[in-house]
């Protein structure tokens, strides 16, 4: 027995194909794993993983780190919570293909849509690129993090169309180009394509890819599909539960049509229409019946929000007096939510748009010391103590505290432990919808893996360790061809992360300025994480980013 340059010893090997978990050893080689079990010789480097588990890197299907992977290689903080891959370029939005003199167009959909500043991507994102292929040589050097990456619908349509996009059907020349595009993108790495059926852009109007009809969608379904394969992401129309459920109907048509995996974000229990779940359920289980390969996507975490006046709030876009305030820099910001003149009309627009998620905020984070007794308290309790509407508290605190103040919406949507459980537990609904890398000053999307194995497995007892494991590792990279990795067996890629199930956690949400410009995020911090390994590399060791920066565009 020859010698392997990593030995992990001793772990719980749970090898991501739901097979019980069994103690032994794995041994990698030039970033493979070669041995899984029992391994008689020595490793040039030795890992003890005694009372861990050892399983394969977890797979986040639905981030949007385009714009960040181009100054943030780690995709950060993702790696710290296990995640070895991310799929990104979701909801019909990738940075490529674009023409240079078009670029605005696609930062504001960004921007809109995801949360991304514009100050951001002109700091941090260079556009050296035209082609997807292009885009994808400029990222892949010095990867920490494997990417996954989807061409975006809108970003295509909008590169062969320009404005038309917005505004009609493609011709079948221009579909033709749309689809050569996808075919040279996916022969350059790309993994499938993303569309939407809800997204605006920044003028409020319908993305691109909600003007493409059928011919246009099945074009491009059958250019991916000729690279062998190809997964079709999309949102639904989630506004209006008939229209989901049609759009899921049409994604059955489109993976019948042309044989690719359709995948759709997110499927969440609301208890305002607590039947909705259900219903979209049955509705994939019968794309299922019709031979179809339709899957939803959901996540762990229940949909907990931050809104502070001071950065972007997607929650407020329907209260357009909030909104066109919430454009202005934010000397004007602040003066318009100041504004005694306007308060009457502000108040009343917001009460008669999100009562429900005002009557649901609590003051979190404060500024100012006449804002202190705030702190924990539910806005409809300070309401009843000062004798004002629930509305005018949140802009009189917000306004003390230069708009700065974190309000904060939980327990809300998604968090009913059972339902969820139900929905996560579900084989057409996969782990997915983390947005991480967008709405980053709302929420941190990243950490859901270790949500997963902190709550549903140790906290509720819903899932056994190998059940969740399975779910977001081989169940995820057999559907969405990531043929070389997943499950840790020997010729695999060792993309492995080493926990202990006793004390895995997501860690609490922190605000930090660590965005380029000083822009602010939130992020997590995960505990009983130990190591973390991509392609055979330690990356993340005990918390600690290492050196190695060994991921690869998959």
């Amino acid at each position: 027995m020859g010698q392997a340059s990593l030995v992990i010893r001793n772990g719980r090997i749970v090898d991501g194909t739901g097979a019980e978990g069994y103690q032994g050893d794995l041994a990698i080689e030039d970033g493979k794993i070669v041995a899984v079990g029992r391994y008689e010789g020595k490793g040039a480097s030795e890992i003890d993983a005694k009372g861990m588990v050892v399983a394969p890197g977890f797979i986040d299907i639905h981030t949007h780190y385009d714009p960040q992977i181009c100054w943030d290689r780690l995709a950060t903080p993702s790696l710290e919570h296990g995640v070895t891959t991310v799929v990104m370029g979701n909801c019909s939005l990738s940075l490529a293909p674009v023409r240079p003199n078009e670029k605005v167009k696609l930062i504001r959909m960004f921007e809109k849509i995801e949360d991304i500043k514009e100050a951001t991507f002109d700091l941090a994102v260079p556009f050296t690129w035209e082609s997807f292929g292009d885009y994808l040589d400029h990222i892949r050097p010095g990867l920490g993090i494997n990417v996954g990456a989807l061409v975006g619908h809108s970003a295509i349509r909008y590169y062969v169309m320009g404005p038309d996009s917005q505004e009609r059907v493609a011709t079948d020349a221009e579909i033709e180009r749309m689809s050569e595009l996808m075919e040279e993108a996916m022969a350059a790495g790309a993994i499938g394509l993303s569309t939407s059926y809800v997204d605006i852009d920044e003028d409020g109007r319908p993305v691109p890819s909600r003007l493409a009809d059928m011919r246009e969608k099945i074009a491009l379904c059958k250019a991916m599909a000729k690279s062998g394969r190809g997964v079709l992401q999309t949102v639904p129309y989630f506004i209006d539960i008939e229209k989901q459920l049609e759009n899921i109907e049409e994604l059955g048509d489109l993976s019948l049509a042309s044989g690719v995996v359709c995948s759709v974000a997110p499927i969440t229990y609301n208890p305002v229409s607590p039947d909705n779940w259900k219903r979209s359920i049955a509705k994939l289980e019968e794309q299922q019946k019709r031979g179809a390969k339709v899957y939803g996507q959901s996540m762990p975490r229940s949909f907990d929000i931050n809104i502070i006046l001071s950065e972007t709030s997607f929650m407020l876009y329907s209260v357009r007096k909030w909104d066109m305030i919430m454009k202005k820099p934010l000397p004007e910001r602040l003066a318009g939510f100041a504004d005694p003149d306007a308060r009457p009309m502000l108040v009343e627009a917001a009460e008669k748009r999100i009562m429900p998620l005002l009557r649901n905020m609590t003051v979190g984070r404060v500024y100012s010391s006449a804002n202190e007794k705030y702190l924990g308290r539910k806005l409809t309790e300070i309401s009843a103590e000062v004798g004002k509407s629930v509305a005018d508290v949140m802009l009189d605190i917000a306004v003390a505290d230069g708009l700065r103040t974190e309000f904060q919406i939980r327990g809300a949507i998604h968090a009913d432990p059972e339902i969820v459980s139900f929905i996560l537990d579900h084989p057409l609904v996969q782990i997915g919808g983390s947005d991480a890398g967008a709405h980053v000053t709302q929420f941190c999307g990243a950490g859901d893996t270790s949500d997963m194995l902190e709550r549903y497995v140790r906290g509720y007892g819903k899932m056994t360790v190998e059940r969740a494991v399975h779910r977001m590792t081989g169940e995820l990279a057999s559907s969405w061809g990531l043929r070389d990795r997943g499950t840790l067996e020997p010729g695999q890629a060792a993309d492995v992360v080493i926990f202990d199930p006793a004390t895995i956690s997501r860690g609490e949400e922190i605000f930090v300025g660590d965005f380029p410009g000083g822009a602010n995020r939130y992020i997590r911090h995960a505990t009983g994480i130990d190591k973390v390994i991509v392609n055979g590399e330690v990356v993340l060791d005990k918390g600690r980013y290492t050196d190695a920066r060994a991921g690869t565009i998959v």
